[in-house]
């Protein structure tokens, strides 16, 4: 049986992802199909309602650094997670706003005092320096932290805009409700890892 879309968005709004990002089950629903919409358009044509050219430029740079196109799947804005991320703050909560509108400026900063210019205008070689670290709250170094805690979040939001899509639900190999013929019990492989 496929999946269909519609059963999808009701069951990502029944669960605790609208709580985890701050929005109610209605917007996380509305954020899902303009992350759809925004997907099959022409790129470029999405008009951001929260970030302003510059955020935007760097949201989607930063989305693509976390969630990388490869053989498998399409990126994180092939999936349409920045125009998700958009909506779900532009409706969210102020201090959801407040966090990722100033981890932005705070990455930039840290960019600008570390290589001369802001994380979009820097070399691939000084972004990866910069994210890895912010990327492991473990070995970062604590004069980073606002970092660390903006990078989390941001990461969470790209993951939950991907993993949403159906980009995403792909990728994961997620096939839906399927009609099981005959029980044969739990495999051997299984039941050996669990030891019996």
């Amino acid at each position: 049986m496929r999946l269909e879309r519609r059963t999808l968005l009701q069951m990502l709004a029944a669960s605790p992802l609208p709580a985890l990002l701050g929005v109610s089950p209605a917007v996380l629903e509305r954020a899902l199909r303009v992350s759809g919409r925004a997907r099959t358009q022409e790129l470029g044509h999405y008009a951001p309602t929260f970030f302003n050219p510059s955020e935007w430029e760097t949201v989607r740079l930063l989305a693509d650094l976390i969630i990388p196109r490869d053989d498998r799947s399409g990126s994180a804005t092939d999936a349409g997670a920045p125009e998700f991320m958009d909506y779900v703050l532009a409706e969210g909560s102020e201090s959801q706003q407040v966090a990722i509108r100033g981890g932005l400026s705070w990455l930039d900063r840290e960019c600008r005092a570390r290589y001369g210019s802001r994380f979009y205008d820097a070399t691939p070689t000084e972004r990866t320096e910069m994210l890895n670290a912010i990327a492991w709250p473990d070995r970062s170094a604590p004069s980073v932290s606002p970092g660390v805690a903006f990078f989390n979040r941001f990461r969470d939001l790209v993951a939950s805009g991907f993993w949403s899509s159906e980009i995403g639900v792909k990728d994961v190999g997620y096939v839906g409700n399927a009609f099981v013929t005959s029980w044969t019990g739990c495999p051997e492989e299984a039941r050996r890892k669990i030891g019996l």
